[in-house]
């Protein structure tokens, strides 16, 4: 099976601690988000768990406990952007975000490593010739670490809206531009653009609009083959296999202002406040009136390796 860590907050940048604590017990527990009582336990064994999917700015702090990840098939994605700390205010510095990220790769591979650039909007700072030079310097920087780059122009959730009211969406014209030039700055350094959500306008100039979360992509990174059960995607314009979430919304510290898990800052802050690295939870405990049922697992893996 596969179990994801990252969409609804950052485990790595802010969690690293407690996530090793769940893999040395062996079990983590998940409150459901729109019925708090009922819990989901999920064992945390590479028996049962053929890949963890990570999303994270910062996996930095992560990085000290990679032996303890060995016994597990990973795929990490890293957001690497261009924005200032007007937009993301804790989020560390560029540089050093990249400096990890080529230190991940080094340990899991380049096949089980994804770059994302989202989410793009334009304003009158972050401009069209800004983006593309950032991005630019990045994938340069990048460069062998991964083959694989992700990106998504702006979604107006209601709760992007809410924290950045100034946000505008990004035009026809300009995504058509941008995704352009960006597939062919990828290319010439060893990348496929996969657009996250954006259906396949980008296709013809050359991405990869299948999906960023899909059986090839987790089948590249494990090099072998997955029997996957039959699964709805999260939204429509998503045909990533996204799995089971251990995350919880309303917990992510970077507090960016494009952020579609986060309410507000006071709530994460509360959130965040309850936090016990020794917990089965992230957030919080056991309470008496909560409802237990363990998730059926079992590997996805058929046996059969492959080349790619």
């Amino acid at each position: 099976m596969i179990l994801q860590t990252g969409m609804r907050t950052d485990i790595p940048a802010f969690y690293a601690e407690w996530f090793t604590n769940r893999i040395k017990d062996g079990y983590v527990l998940v409150r459901n988000p729109y019925n708090p009582v009922q819990v989901t336990k999920y064992r945390l064994d590479p028996t049962f768990v053929d890949l963890i999917g990570f999303c994270s700015k910062n996996p930095a702090p992560m990085l000290q406990y990679m032996d303890l990840l060995k016994p597990f098939g990973m795929y990490w994605f890293v957001t690497i952007t261009p924005y200032g700390t007007d937009i993301e205010p804790h989020v560390p510095d560029k540089e050093k975000v990249i400096d990890s990220f080529l230190a991940l790769s080094e340990i899991v591979g380049p096949d089980a490593m994804a770059w994302r650039y989202d989410p793009i909007f334009l304003d009158e700072t972050y401009t069209v010739d800004y983006h593309l030079k950032a991005f630019e310097h990045i994938a340069a920087r990048l460069c062998d670490a991964t083959k694989t780059c992700v990106i998504s122009f702006i979604d107006l959730y209601q709760k992007v809206r809410k924290n950045f009211p100034e946000v505008r969406s990004v035009g026809k014209d300009d995504r058509i531009f941008l995704g352009k030039e960006m597939i062919e700055i990828a290319a010439t350094h060893g990348m496929t653009v996969r657009p996250c959500g954006e259906g396949d306008e980008l296709a013809p100039y050359g991405a990869d609009c299948s999906g960023c979360m899909t059986q090839q992509v987790y089948e590249t990174a494990l090099h072998t083959s997955l029997i996957f059960p039959k699964k709805q995607p999260l939204r429509k314009e998503c045909a990533c296999f996204l799995g089971n979430d251990i995350g919880a919304y309303n917990t992510c510290p970077h507090l960016c202002r494009y952020c579609y898990a986060n309410y507000d800052e006071q709530t994460v802050r509360q959130n965040y406040a309850n936090h016990d690295p020794h917990s089965p939870f992230l957030i919080g405990n056991l309470h008496p009136e909560d409802v237990i049922h363990e998730a059926v697992q079992k590997s996805w893996v058929d046996g059969q390796m492959r080349l790619f």
